[in-house]
C-alpha cells in the first residue's frame, strides 16, 4: 500500500528549499509526490501525520568501523598509531562471530537514533559476512567491505597475505551481488598505506574497476606520526604515493586528508578523489583538523563521518556537523555556514558515494531515505520558520532527542522514538557480555 506522510515542514531538492504543510506520498521506496496537505482519499494510503514536524533527507556517513562499536572506551587518550597496534588491533583480532555481529547491530541502532540512513564502513579483517548479514537485516543502506591488510609489524597475527585478501574481498563482493540488494554495495577497503603493500593497493584499485558501482576506501594523511613513518618507508606522502600508483579518482574515497600539501590538494582536485571528513576523531586522537574550507573553495567533493566508536567516541552525525563547522571558525566566524555542513551531511555524502540521484535530498524518484525532526525542544532556537533558522537549529542546537522518527527506503526503521529493528536493552545487555569476552581474548 502506498504510504502518505504529512508534515509540518520538508527541506526539498537541492538546492534545499522550504516548504511548508506538505504531503509526501510513497510508493514502495520512492518518492511519487510531494504536495500540498490534501485529504482527499487518505483511506488509500497508509496515513501518518506528522503534522508537527520536520522532514529532510537522512544523513549520509561515508567512514564508519562497526566492528569497533564495541570497543568505544577502551582506547582512549592515546596516540593513533599506539591506539592501532595496542589496543584496536588486537580487539578486532579477538572478534568472533557473536561479538562482532552484536557490534554492529549496537553501531546501527546509534546510526539509526541520529537519522544517518546510508554508511560506508570500513569493515573486518575477518568475519565481514556477518557485518553484511547484520546490515541486510536491519534496513540500512550501506557500502560494505571487508579490511584489506598484508603487512602489520607492530601485530603480526592480524594480517592475511596478499592472495588471501583479494580472494575474500572478491568472495565478499561476489556475496553482496548475489543477494540482489538495491540497499547494499561493495566498497574494497585496503586500511592505509603501512598495512598494505604497493602490490595489493594497485592490484585492489584494478580489481575495483572491474565490478560495477564499486568503490575504493581507505585512510590518508591522518596523523603527523603516520604521515612521517609514510616518508620513512616510501620517501613520499600519501596521496603523491596513490598518484604515483594510480589509485586517486572518482571513485576513491579517502578518509581524513588532514596533512596534506599544496600539491597534493591539488591532486585531490584534478582527480576528483572524494574526501571523507571525520571532525571527532582526528581531534581526540590529536591528530589535527582538516582544512575542509580550501577543499570547499577547490571544488574537492566532500562528506562527514564518525569514524569508529573507539576514536570518537560516539557515531553521531549531529556531533560531527557541530564540530566540523566549529573548528574551523577559529579562523574567522565567517568561512563556513550550517548550510554548508548540512549540505556536506546529506547531497555531499551521496556525492561521494555516487548516489546523488537516489538519495542525499527529497526529490520525486528518489529513494525515501527520510528524517522526520521535533524542533520544538528546550534546547532548539524558540523560531523556526525560515531555511536559514532551520538548518542552523539542526546544526548548532539539535540532539538526538530531536528526532522523532527515521525511514530508509520507504520504512520506518525509527517511529515515535522507537527502534523498530532491535530491542535496545537486549543488545546492550548482550554487548556487555560479548565484550568481555573479546577482552579476555585480546589480552589487553
Amino acid at each position: 500500500m502506498k504510504k502518505k506522510i504529512r508534515v509540518a515542514q520538508l527541506l526539498e531538492g537541492f538546492p534545499f528549499k522550504l516548504r511548508k504543510n506538505v504531503d509526501i506520498i510513497i510508493e514502495n521506496n520512492i518518492i511519487t509526490h510531494i504536495k500540498s496537505t490534501d485529504n482527499a482519499d487518505n483511506n488509500l494510503y497508509e496515513f501518518y501525520n506528522f503534522d508537527s514536524l520536520l522532514c529532510t533527507p537522512g544523513f549520509i556517513q561515508p567512514h564508519i568501523h562497526l566492528c569497533q562499536t564495541l570497543f568505544r572506551g577502551l582506547a582512549d587518550d592515546v596516540e593513533l598509531l599506539d591506539w592501532l597496534n595496542k589496543y584496536i588491533f588486537p580487539l578486532e583480532f579477538a572478534h568472533n562471530e557473536k561479538s562482532i555481529a552484536i557490534s554492529t547491530k549496537i553501531g546501527i541502532s546509534e546510526l539509526f537514533r541520529c537519522g544517518t540512513t546510508t554508511i560506508m564502513d570500513m569493515g573486518a579483517l575477518n568475519h565481514e559476512e556477518i557485518i553484511i548479514d547484520e546490515v541486510e537485516k536491519s534496513g540500512l543502506r550501506a557500502f560494505l567491505g571487508k579490511a584489506m591488510m598484508d603487512i602489520n609489524d607492530s601485530y603480526p597475527k592480524y594480517k592475511e597475505t596478499k592472495k588471501e585478501s583479494i580472494e575474500k574481498s572478491i568472495s565478499l563482493a561476489n556475496y553482496i551481488s548475489k543477494k540482489n540488494n538495491t540497499r547494499l554495495k561493495y566498497a574494497f577497503a585496503p586500511r592505509f598505506i603501512l598495512s598494505c603493500s604497493d602490490e595489493l593497493l594497485i592490484e585492489t584499485y584494478k580489481l575495483h574497476n572491474d565490478i560495477k558501482g564499486s568503490l575504493f576506501h581507505t585512510h590518508a594523511s591522518e596523523n603527523k606520526n603516520e604521515l612521517q613513518a609514510v616518508i620513512n618507508r616510501t620517501g613520499k606522502r600519501n596521496i603523491e604515493i596513490f598518484y604515483d600508483m594510480g589509485l586517486l579518482g572518482n571513485t576513491t574515497c579517502l578518509a581524513h586528508c588532514i596533512w596534506l600539501n599544496e600539491n597534493e590538494i591539488e591532486l585531490l582536485k584534478d582527480t576528483d578523489t572524494k574526501v571523507l571528513h571525520c571532525p571527532s576523531s582526528n581531534l581526540k586522537l590529536g591528530s589535527g583538523i582538516a582544512n575542509i574550507p580550501e577543499y570547499i573553495s577547490r571544488g574537492i567533493t566532500l562528506s562527514i563521518a564518525a569514524d569508529g566508536a573507539p576514536c570518537n567516541n560516539n557515531l553521531n552525525i549531529l556531533t560531527e556537523m557541530r564540530l566540523a563547522s566549529l573548528i574551523q571558525k577559529i579562523k574567522s566566524p565567517t568561512i563556513i555556514s550550517a548550510k554548508q555542513i548540512f549540505e556536506i551531511a546529506t547531497i555531499g555524502g551521496a556525492k561521494t558515494l555516487h548516489k546523488e540521484n537516489e538519495i542525499g535530498s527529497i526529490e520525486i524518484g528518489k529513494k525515501a531515505d527520510l528524517v522526520f525532526w521535533d524542533l520544538d525542544k528546550i534546547q532548539n532556537p524558540l523560531i523556526n520558520d525560515d531555511l536559514n533558522s532551520i538548518l542552523s537549529s539542526i546544526v548548532y542546537s539539535s540532539s538526538n532527542d530531536n528526532i522523532d522518527s527515521v525511514m530508509i527506503d520507504g520504512e520506518f526503521v525509527i517511529k515515535n522514538k522507537v527502534n523498530l529493528r532491535y530491542d535496545e536493552e537486549e543488545i546492550i545487555k548482550e554487548g556487555k557480555e560479548e565484550l568481555r569476552n573479546v577482552i579476555r581474548r585480546s589480552g589487553i
